[in-house]
């Protein structure tokens, strides 16, 4: 069933403002920009075809973001969950970096911080990067990852819980490989 002219618009205001948080969650689970853009280009696609049966009102976002977890979980990515490399380098806004306040030594300060999260991160299990980058990256309440997660808001909150102890464990230990 083809969506009229003024729902494909409707859609597109409300949806393709999630594209960025979207892309992230995509790239974070594939560990691919390829395969993480596939997968947000079928989300947006599964999305659309069912738009029709989308109730006004309800969360589009965890809606929008099931659908994502949903098709990589059915995807060969997500049922083999590999292990690939991939950061994308991280640049920090111009004009951060001609605030006095903001000194050289602060800007890789900050850089060597973030490479230690991401790489600490790289370390969980999907399941529990997923929910940290939802919860802490995407800042999506409780009830609405549960929406995404399509489980109890208390298995939101222990989830959570065992995977922030995961990361902090991650933090702790110390990187035995030289980075390249």
């Amino acid at each position: 069933m083809a969506l009229d002219r003024d729902k494909s618009y409707e859609f597109e205001q409300l949806a393709m403002p999630l594209f960025t948080s979207l892309y992230n969650l995509a790239q974070w689970l594939t560990r691919d920009r390829s395969e993480a853009e596939d997968l947000v280009q079928e989300t947006y696609a599964k999305a659309l075809k069912g738009f029709a049966s989308f109730t006004e009102g309800t969360n589009l976002r965890a809606w929008m973001f099931r659908i994502l977890r949903n098709a990589f979980l059915n995807s060969r990515t997500g049922l083999a969950a590999k292990n690939t490399d991939f950061l994308e380098d991280r640049e920090i806004p111009v004009d951060e970096t001609v605030r006095h306040e903001i000194t050289p030594e602060a800007i890789l300060l900050r850089a060597e911080n973030q490479e230690t999260i991401f790489a600490a991160l790289e370390l969980l299990p999907v399941g529990h990067r997923e929910i940290i980058l939802l919860c802490d990256v995407d800042e999506m309440s409780y009830r609405e990852i549960a929406q995404v997660l399509d489980v109890p808001v208390g298995t939101v909150m222990s989830r959570l819980s065992r995977a922030r102890a995961g990361l902090r464990a991650a933090l702790g230990a110390k990187p035995t490989q030289e980075v390249k």
